[in-house]
């Protein structure tokens, strides 16, 4: 597969299982350009009538990647869930030269090691998402995105004690560390917040700040 045209990327997803097979059918339906690989047979047949370009091979041999052109990728997404195959197919790429690699890890300890072999991006997608929905189930946070080991983006029922104020007099910055992005009204869509905004009833909000204060602000009454 050639380098992408200027309105799509090209990207090799090694790996055809949940998380593998579900961001390859995304980024395809973003309009790039994805070849779906896997050592499985099973999931290669599986996602052969769902994606445009799918293959079956064993990426931890270097000959193998060498034939699948991987440095021809914008990008490679490495989503195996066997960590001694992760491990080996992605020092494999970077031998070969590939420069942007997203690897999944599966443990803490995967994650170090193929942060150590060079992978560009490491993820750890069921650690992610059970960050997020504990803080969903322990206060009144709608969704929770860590930007940063510090540093969050919050979406969260707008306390009570704030309402029908503009935000300029409110001093949620001064009070409570965090800043306040956007706000969407009942019924409506979310729109930049400015001083002038003003607080109602039921309002979500989207927060901005350290972990420790948007956790703070979202248990506010």
């Amino acid at each position: 597969m050639p380098r992408s045209h200027r309105n799509s990327e090209s990207i090799l997803v090694i790996g055809l299982g949940r998380f593998g097979g579900t961001l390859a059918l995304e980024l395809e339906r973003l309009g790039n350009e994805v070849l779906g690989v896997d050592a499985d047979a099973r999931p290669v047949q599986l996602y052969s009538t769902r994606l445009t370009k799918t293959l079956q091979s064993d990426t931890t041999d270097a000959e193998a990647l060498r034939q699948l052109g991987v440095v021809d990728f914008d990008h490679v997404v490495v989503g195996i869930g066997d960590v001694e195959a992760s491990i080996l197919t992605t020092t494999e790429l970077i031998e070969l030269g590939v420069t942007d690699i997203w690897a999944k890890a599966v443990t803490e300890a995967h994650a170090r090691i193929l942060t150590s072999v060079g992978a560009s991006h490491v993820v750890r997608p069921e650690h992610d998402m059970g960050q997020r929905v504990a803080h969903r189930v322990t206060g009144k946070m709608i969704d929770f995105i860590e930007l940063d080991t510090s540093f969050a983006l919050v979406e969260t029922v707008a306390p009570a004690s704030l309402c029908g104020v503009p935000l300029a007099q409110a001093n949620i910055r001064q009070q409570h560390d965090v800043t306040v992005v956007c706000i969407k009204p009942v019924g409506g869509s979310f729109t930049y917040a400015t001083p002038d905004t003003v607080i109602k009833a039921d309002d979500i909000l989207l927060v901005a700040g350290q972990t420790t204060s948007v956790e703070r602000f979202s248990l506010l009454e």
